[in-house]
């Protein structure tokens, strides 16, 4: 059967098409084949029974359609097909609906999320939905609305894009089901989504076979009379070949959503989509046409007609349009535009606008909507209806914990009464998660939204330390040990081509987002995962992911990181660097408890200093403006000849002297500590100097003393002596 097939496509295709094309080309039409037991049909027959039942009602007006419910919330501006068509097929059939996403850039921006609400919307509704990354068509870049080709895209940082932007959407995947369940939508069995790339076929399938199956049925005269291509050729620097048929392209993904089990017939854009999309459904039809594969001509809703249509323009108040081209873009990343930032951007939405952003960005029914705009024209300073939209945009896009923390910190910000500090957050302090959830702790979409997902390394460490040693410097491990038996359990992974072992390992194909289990192999064997000579895909649990950029050695110096589990990073050895520093060199051996007591001291002096400068609720007390404090501080300050910049604002200055005097107190109190340390050192020194001079003085006398009563009792003897000898002789020798 193999023989027979390779010889069928061996006669429709060029004679130079290779044996292995051939198999990538039947490996992508076939389908994967696999067991369904009885109760998976009995949920499938009672889920078909149940949408006819829900048609019905929808035919006889007892529940809304989801059709009329996009159009009426203001999703529909242009459609592919009658507005009739659509109606229909979507009231009958469990359609499936796709919306694709070029990875250009780092992150989506809010310009993706109108098109994505109405699939988030036909999903919560029972339709099958599917998320598309272009891996494949990114390498183009869709050439409609510009004038000038895009920049190629490098290798590493179509990867980097790639992997952001899956696990963005993967998140946002998981907060849908949790906003839908607080509005009320329980999720049911048949609830279906998927996220895919597309160069998962593109890689399957050869040049020749979309020539063949695609290209034949198009005619160039309709793709020149488009607008935007007439457009680039009068007013732009031309078009290349790879642009021209860059919606056919396009048209090639939704032919395979379309063939697929998925069934997806309808296809959702933004507003310049609306071209492709018109294109895609003429290549789709000419396709369906011309299979002659009886698997996939027997799928139900094959005969269906493609439809689509396209979502409004997102514009700011000036009317320019959303997006990284036109260099406004809000993003949602939250590394990229804070949280508070995006809370902030909705907060200043203009009162004749809330209304429909609110119809647009929620799931709030409608009533809901016409309630919360009732009570904000009761009070409109009060900005009820945008502290609405924000919250909900938030709880959507980085998950309801952080929609919450951020609500509370702009209410106390901008609130009348003392504001708490730690609530006054800035967009460039956003918080990072450093290390992969403790154990107890769940791992899941809320927590990966403040984990940071591009860092750099140096190349001494990813080329000469363990995988383990790497993953904890990552953030993705507790410690190095933990690393290791995590890499022991196979419980992390790495960007690469999977069944592929660590000495024959290859970096994973451009446009690709594939994981293999990290396993104990030599430290030199990890750079052959790298990606494009520089990046480092790692990978733990679900949602917790690191692109690792490999920066030269030097670089890293100059630039002033550290990572976990760096040489030299201790605390305790830093603290005894500064100590030796500001002792002029001099190691004065502190002990570890000494050394603990030193940073419980300087801990207070910083949380003294802090206190100092929180403004106090009494309204009696005034504090000076910070221009005024800051031309205090820099007048009194022998150390603030240290930022006394020009360009420095005064906000800058005074945040960075209380820096320099906070150090600086601690430098102080370690030169107290020495100099305390020092005296009495010298004390004992002089107290054990007398102590030996009184001892040898004593020792001196004692001597003295000794000798002179030897000396005496010599003298006694001697007396004696010669008294003896006297009376021991005779007269005459007395005489």
């Amino acid at each position: 059967m193999v023989a027979a097939a390779l010889l069928a496509s061996s006669h429709n295709a060029r004679s130079t098409l290779c044996r292995t094309c051939l198999l990538r080309s039947l490996a992508s039409r076939r389908q994967p084949s696999r067991f369904i037991g009885l109760k998976v049909l009995e949920k499938r027959r009672l889920a078909h029974e149940a949408w006819q039942e829900r048609a019905r009602q929808i035919e006889a007006g007892e529940v809304p359609h989801l059709w009329d419910t996009l159009k009426e919330r203001g999703f529909v501006k242009d459609t592919a097909g009658t507005d009739d068509q659509i109606s229909e097929l979507m009231r009958v059939k469990r359609i499936g609906a796709y919306v694709g996403i070029d990875p250009t850039a780092a992150s989506l921006h809010l310009g993706h999320l109108l098109p994505l609400m109405a699939l988030y919307w036909m999903y919560i509704h029972g339709y099958r939905t599917v998320s598309v990354v272009g891996g494949a068509t990114a390498k183009v870049g869709d050439p409609t609305g510009r004038l000038q080709s895009r920049d190629r895209i490098a290798k590493a940082d179509m990867t980097m894009y790639i992997t952001k932007i899956h696990y963005q959407l993967k998140r946002m995947w998981a907060h849908v089901d949790s906003q839908a369940r607080r509005h009320g939508y329980e999720k049911e069995w048949v609830w279906d989504r998927e996220l895919a790339n597309n160069s998962q076929w593109y890689n399957t399938v050869s040049f020749a076979e979309v020539v063949q199956r695609l290209f034949n049925g198009v005619r160039v005269g309709p793709m020149l009379s488009r607008e935007s291509v007439k457009r680039r050729m009068a007013e732009g620097d031309g078009m290349s070949l790879a642009e021209f048929v860059y919606p056919l392209m396009q048209a090639w993904d939704w032919w395979h959503l379309y063939s697929s089990p998925k069934g997806c017939l309808m296809q959702i854009g933004g507003s310049d989509q609306y071209g492709n999309i018109v294109s895609g459904v003429d290549a789709v039809k000419y396709l369906r046409d011309t299979e002659r594969d009886p698997a996939i001509l027997q799928r139900d809703g094959l005969l269906e007609p493609p439809v689509g249509f396209t979502t409004p323009l997102l514009t700011d108040s000036s009317g320019a349009k959303f997006g990284k081209s036109a260099g406004n873009a809000v993003w949602l990343d939250p590394f990229m535009t804070s949280p508070f930032d995006l809370y902030g951007y909705f907060m200043r939405r203009p009162d004749a606008d809330v209304e429909q952003l609110l119809k647009l960005f929620t799931f709030h029914p409608m009533d809901k909507i016409r309630e919360i705009m009732t009570q904000h024209s009761q009070d409109p300073p009060k900005r009820h209806a945008q502290h609405a939209l924000a919250y909900e945009v938030l709880a959507l896009v980085h998950g309801q914990n952080e929609a919450d923390a951020v609500r509370k910190r702009h209410r106390q910000m901008f609130s009348k009464g003392p504001v708490d500090a730690s609530q006054t957050q800035t967009s460039e302090e956003s918080s990072e998660t450093e290390f992969f959830p403790p154990k107890g702790t769940p791992a899941d979409a809320n927590r990966a939204g403040s984990f940071r997902v591009d860092i750099q390394l140096p190349e001494s460490l990813i080329k000469g330390k363990s995988i383990g040693r790497i993953l904890y410097a990552a953030g993705l491990a507790d410690s190095a040990s933990d690393g290791h038996r995590l890499v022991t359990n196979q419980g992390a992974y790495i960007g690469g081509s999977p069944g592929r072992k660590a000495f024959e390992a290859k970096e994973m194909r451009e446009g690709e987002l594939t994981f293999t289990p990290v396993k104990n192999w030599f430290p030199q064997e990890t750079s052959n995962y790298l990606i494009d000579g520089k990046l480092l895909l790692l990978r733990r649990g679900k949602y917790f992911v690191r692109v690792v950029e490999m920066v030269s050695d030097e670089e890293w110096a100059a630039s002033g990181q550290s990572y976990h589990g760096e040489p030299g990073s201790g605390k305790t050895r830093i603290l005894r660097e500064k100590l030796k520093a500001a002792a002029g060199g001099e190691d004065l051996h502190y002990s570890d408890a000494e050394l603990a007591q030193i940073e419980k001291e300087a801990d207070d002096i910083m949380r003294d200093e802090e206190e100092k400068d929180e403004p106090s609720s009494t309204p009696e007390v005034r504090f000076p403006p910070q221009t005024a404090r800051a031309r205090q501080i820099l007048e009194k300050s022998p150390m603030a000849r240290l930022v006394t910049q020009e360009g420095y604002s005064s906000k800058l200055k005074t945040e960075a002297i209380d820096k320099v005097l906070a150090q600086t107190r601690i430098i102080i109190q370690a030169e107290k500590r020495r100099s305390a340390k020092a005296a009495v050192i010298a004390a004992e020194r002089k107290a054990q100097q007398s102590a030996i001079a009184e001892r040898l003085s004593k020792d001196r006398e004692y001597r003295d003393r000794r000798s002179a009563e030897r000396t005496e009792r010599k003298q006694q003897k001697a007396e004696a002596r010669s008294t003896r000898n006297f009376f021991d002789t005779g007269p005459e020798e007395r005489r």
